[in-house]
């Protein structure tokens, strides 16, 4: 599949989400024994970890499809970004999807502040871009949008390896937003 067919593939697996008819595709015995020699992933999805959002059912995903990432707020932090060259240059993904997703509580506490301890202010520094990056009193879900797409903006700034598969056309980066009430993934690229 090229890089158009994936994303279409996504949003059609999202619309069976959405619908609630999953087609459970690729996700039985023979599909673990066709995968037990190696992975080929079509499309890495860096993801917020919460635990309403899950990449594989929200694109009615089966085995072996998704190479998934998950942090709190999708950050491309140096972890996040190491996996994800991983995926780019020895699985021969095509596609990135930085998943943000409505209500985001990392987001939330980015903007509100304060002290949350070393490492989770470690991990929310990373989303100070795109508070800097909107109005001020802007809803946390606008600023939600504007992470994932400043993210995504990251991987291809931080990493050789994605900027070069970026480059040569044998990847496509895009932002999308989750919605909980739904389920449905707005792409905003």
């Amino acid at each position: 599949m090229n890089t158009t067919q994936i994303i279409e593939r996504l949003k059609h697996g999202n619309s069976n989400f959405v619908a609630d008819k999953l087609d459970g595709k690729l996700q039985d015995s023979q599909r673990k024994n066709e995968l037990v020699g190696g992975q080929e992933p079509h499309t890495i999805i860096l993801s917020c970890a919460d635990s309403r959002v899950v990449p594989e059912f929200t694109f009615d995903a089966g085995l072996g499809e998704l190479f998934v990432v998950r942090v709190a707020g999708n950050v491309a932090n140096t972890s996040s970004i190491a996996s994800i060259e991983y995926a780019v240059a020895h699985l021969g993904s095509k596609v990135i999807i930085v998943l943000g997703h409505q209500s985001c509580g990392a987001v939330t506490a980015a903007v509100n502040g304060g002290d949350n301890g070393s490492n989770l202010n470690h991990l929310l520094a990373h989303i100070e871009p795109a508070i800097s990056a909107s109005e001020k009193g802007m809803p946390v879900n606008d600023i939600v949008k504007t992470n994932a797409k400043l993210n995504g903006k990251a991987l291809v700034d931080q990493s050789p390896i994605i900027k070069n598969a970026v480059e040569t056309g044998g990847l496509k980066i895009v932002a999308a937003y989750y919605n909980l009430e739904s389920g449905k993934v707005d792409f905003l690229d």
